[in-house]
């Protein structure tokens, strides 16, 4: 279990957690209760709702606490210091690494690393296939952790196209038996547009995301890659094998579960670098 202490990265954990919090608070409370007390749908609504919430949390806290791929660094100190300069990934390959591509010597984390493994300045190590830092897991986006901050866009997305539905739904379908009490008509009526406006917001934010490591999969190139105009990395293999590659081998009506995947594949098709190889 891995955490990371940044600043920016704690607080947007507790806006994450805040904003679903409160989501949960505004539909469970002052939609499904207020608006439909004697339907038969408040109790599956309550209990949909707040499964997607659980699903979501689950595959944020995946996503959070989970080993990106962070390269292991060797048990004896290396010496690099003839490579400190302003490239910071010198190619090398390794003695006893026994494969054919070119590993690349990482001069801050003083280590080998492999192919399309870089440097994260925040967490301070060389991830596998990084993509990015992402201060909203507060953790890298990497080999080992995509499938769950995908898992977890997936989530946000279904959770705010689900609030808009219900405020929505307690606009055009108002209901003739709520109370009529004005105090809480009105802050039903704040609350609503509050999260009208935040799921809104997360919403397209996510989405974007969404689309944007959707690409990234399907292309095989991280946005590390993409910045650096590395297009090497690009094998001529089926969509559906470069995203099991990131969900795992099981059958995709799975792949939306937070959870371990068995047979979860390696894409570099090769072995770390050990310790008494260097």
């Amino acid at each position: 279990m891995v955490f990371i202490r940044d600043p920016c990265g704690i607080a947007c954990l507790i806006v994450t957690y805040g904003a679903v919090v409160y989501a949960d608070y505004v539909v469970t409370r002052w939609i499904i209760l207020t608006t439909m007390p004697l339907s038969i749908w408040a109790p599956f609504h309550v209990v949909l709702f707040n499964t997607v919430v659980f699903l979501l949390g689950m595959s944020h806290l995946k996503a959070v606490f989970s080993d990106p791929g962070v390269v292991p660094l060797p048990a004896n100190r290396l010496d690099f210091s003839d490579l400190h300069t302003t490239n910071n990934g010198t190619k090398h390959n390794p003695p006893g690494n026994g494969h054919g591509s070119e590993w690349t010597v990482c001069t801050r984390c003083e280590t080998y690393r492999p192919p399309r493994a870089h440097h994260c300045r925040i967490c301070k190590r060389c991830i596998r296939r990084m993509d990015h830092h992402c201060p909203w897991i507060n953790n890298c986006v990497g080999e080992r952790n995509q499938k769950y901050f995908l898992q977890f866009l997936v989530y946000v997305g279904i959770l705010s196209l689900y609030s808009v539905a219900l405020i929505l739904g307690s606009w055009v379908w108002p209901c003739t038996e709520c109370s009529q009490n004005v105090i809480d008509s009105q802050l039903r009526m704040i609350h609503s547009v509050i999260l009208l406006l935040e799921s809104a917001l997360f919403g397209l934010f996510v989405t974007a995301i969404m689309v944007d490591q959707l690409h990234a999969i399907l292309y095989d190139e991280t946005a590390v890659e993409a910045i650096q105009q590395k297009g090497a990395y690009r094998p001529n293999r089926r969509k559906y094998q470069l995203l099991a590659d990131v969900f795992g081998r099981g059958h995709p009506g799975l792949w939306l579960l937070p959870c371990a995947t068995l047979n979860h594949g390696s894409r570099y098709h090769d072995t770390p670098l050990l310790s008494h190889d260097v």
